[in-house]
């Protein structure tokens, strides 16, 4: 099989090699990227939760008239998301200060966009820390 035509196949070939011990047969440089592919996947997929969080903490805070329940929802699921997918892959916590501020980064323009709010209103970096943006019963005012 071929990565480049069948990646399935390729997929399932590979791994009956890994399984049997036949090394030989391994494609290991594709096998290589497709292993740091998935590490960058599980990155984006931490900084993704985030930045949603983030853009509904920042309209939570900046746009008290219009609170409601799906956006406590969607903090409180965010911040679970977020919990799980950093349990399932603690080598993420070197990386969560990069993380953290390309997510706010990407939160801070949505929430421009999304409320029409000016974005200089936002502060430029992340407004909260660590145990506020972890902490369950925590919502700006």
């Amino acid at each position: 099989m071929s990565y480049e035509t069948d990646f399935y196949g390729w997929t399932i070939e590979q791994a009956a090699a890994l399984r049997s011990g036949r090394f030989t047969q391994l494609d290991l440089d594709n096998l290589i990227e497709e292993i740091e592919s998935m590490g960058r996947s599980e990155k984006r997929a931490v900084e993704s939760r985030l930045a949603v969080l983030f853009l509904h903490l920042l309209k939570w805070r900046y746009q008290p008239e219009r609170r409601g329940k799906s956006w406590k929802c969607s903090i409180d699921v965010q911040r679970s998301r977020f919990q799980k997918i950093l349990k399932e892959n603690p080598g993420l916590k070197s990386q969560l200060d990069g993380i953290l501020a390309d997510a706010y980064e990407t939160a801070r323009y949505e929430a421009f966009q999304e409320t029409g709010i000016d974005i200089d209103a936002f502060p430029v970096a992340c407004p909260w820390d660590w145990a506020q943006i972890t902490d369950v019963s925590y919502y700006p005012e």
